[in-house]
């Protein structure tokens, strides 16, 4: 495979590459650069509808497939995941604009894990059984739903599209999926992974196009079973509106305005060093970020001091210098509402500590969407700063005296999809994981994850679980039988 030769994107349906019914096209263009590097499929409804009629043809097929050949096969996209690791790579990091090297070391290297671990998950994933006395046995089938819609964003392109069909396929479903479109070359790349692989015609599809066009049509069509959604909370909004009154099986991983919540009795230079993290990994573009940190009185002069002195060092630059810590934004219509955001701050009484500019590298990224990492304090809780999604480099300080103050803090946002708490004392960070209103709490460390464990929010950061046996779970239907002894 040769990036080059990718410029023009095509849809994968029924296993053969094809071009959009309407044979309209939107320019991809390098973040790093502002420059156009190829044209993406804008598919519609009629697109939605072959991409249905493969997957039906396949799924009669599919659904019965032994795990061993099901583990053979997802097992060998995960293999071909890794040996394609540079040129997937450089796909991530030219559509997204994030660090080369962070794409090497996190993006698909967890793409490949993700095939790996459901792979293995098929083979283990069982069913319960209940005996009533001496009068019946219960036992439980699980099921494939049918035909699946999954619909994945742009900040983590390889690594969340991986995250929802690899577990859809091990359960038996054929899935119909959309990447963003901001962000769709990894995903085009893995439709000819899976090709090679030796996953039968039909059973993926992947359509590319926006959400007007190509997403509504997908969570709207009838014999589309299931959607399972990662993207911005008002786009969560609209899919429930629609899948809802169909009564489809729903998940949506939605946004977050995560609490990272700093006591003073914590180890202080594991702290800073995964604080700064938290903070602008990403350019600050992961859902999980840590955007509205919470440090108590007694240390906060101490912490932003040296915060401020960490965050100047992080170097903005080309993403593809190993040196860069930090690469562009998504697009320039992210720079402009990150850029918005800061002006929005400034003017509810925030005082900006360091950055809040856009960087203009020299060279061939003079013309990219840079933000320097901005770091803001003085703000009210209740403010919109504080309370909504920002998903850029900017995260603001608070300050708190007592556990009580620090809990009210971190709860007030309308989110609830992650918190990191930062002490040395067990029983209060147990305390306040109990009581902090998250799906995700990490407690002395950021982003450790282990693919068993449940993965999702509260509130408005979502509806339902992703992850391990939940990821099976859902997509599958339960039918309990009872026969009478």
């Amino acid at each position: 495979m040769n990036l080059s030769n990718y410029q023009y994107i095509q849809n994968y349906i029924g296993g053969e590459f094809t071009e959009p019914a309407s044979k309209l096209y939107f320019d991809n263009i390098n973040p790093a650069t502002g420059e156009v590097f190829g044209q993406i499929p804008n598919s519609n409804a009629e697109d939605v509808q072959k991409a249905v009629d493969a997957a039906q043809k396949a799924l009669p097929a599919w659904r019965v497939t032994s795990t061993e050949k099901r583990f053979a096969v997802l097992n060998r996209i995960a293999e071909l995941i890794d040996q394609h690791l540079d040129e997937l790579a450089l796909a991530e990091t030219t559509d997204n604009g994030k660090p080369l090297w962070l794409s090497k070391k996190v993006d698909i290297p967890r793409a490949s894990s993700n095939f790996r671990f459901f792979a293995t998950a098929l083979m283990h994933f069982a069913s319960e059984s209940h005996q009533m006395e001496d009068k019946a046995i219960n036992y439980t089938l699980r099921q494939p739903i049918g035909i699946v819609g999954c619909i994945s964003p742009w900040n983590l392109p390889l690594y969340l599209f991986t995250w929802k069909i690899a577990p859809a396929l091990a359960a038996g479903n054929c899935v119909i999926a959309k990447p963003s479109e901001v962000t769709p070359l990894s995903a085009y790349l893995l439709s000819k992974i899976c090709k090679e692989a030796g996953l039968p015609d039909g059973v993926l599809n992947i359509l590319h196009g926006d959400g007007p066009s190509c997403g509504s049509a997908i969570v709207a069509h009838p014999d589309i079973k299931a959607i399972s959604f990662t993207g911005s909370t008002r786009a969560g909004q609209q899919i429930a509106s629609v899948a809802a009154p169909m009564f489809k099986k729903l998940s949506l991983e939605l946004g977050g305005k995560n609490p990272a919540i700093i006591f003073a009795d914590c180890d202080w230079e594991k702290m800073m060093r995964t604080v700064v993290q938290s903070s602008f990994a990403n350019q600050g573009q992961i859902c999980l970020c840590g955007s509205r940190i919470l440090v108590e009185k007694s240390i906060y002069e101490k912490f932003k001091s040296e915060f401020i002195a960490r965050v100047s060092k992080l170097r903005v630059g080309d993403p593809m210098d190993e040196n860069s810590k930090q690469g562009a934004v998504v697009s320039k219509v992210h720079f402009d509402k990150v850029m918005s955001c800061i002006e929005l701050a400034k003017s509810e009484g925030g005082k900006i500590l360091i950055g809040g500019q856009a960087v203009k590298p020299e060279g061939r990224c003079a013309q990219g969407y840079f933000i320097e990492p901005t770091v803001i304090e003085g703000l009210a809780p209740g403010c919109k700063t504080n309370m909504e999604e920002i998903f850029g480099p900017v995260v603001t300080l608070q300050v708190f005296e007592t556990e009580a103050e620090a809990l009210a803090l971190a709860n007030c946002s309308n989110y609830g999809l992650a918190a990191t708490v930062w002490t040395q004392d067990i029983s209060k960070a147990n305390r306040v994981a109990m009581q902090v209103h998250t799906g995700i709490v990490w407690v002395n460390c950021w982003l450790l994850r282990d693919l068993r464990t449940p993965f999702g929010g509260m509130k408005n950061s979502g509806v339902g679980r992703e992850g391990g046996w939940d990821a099976m779970r859902f997509f599958t239907e339960a039918k309990n039988v009872c026969v009478e002894i």
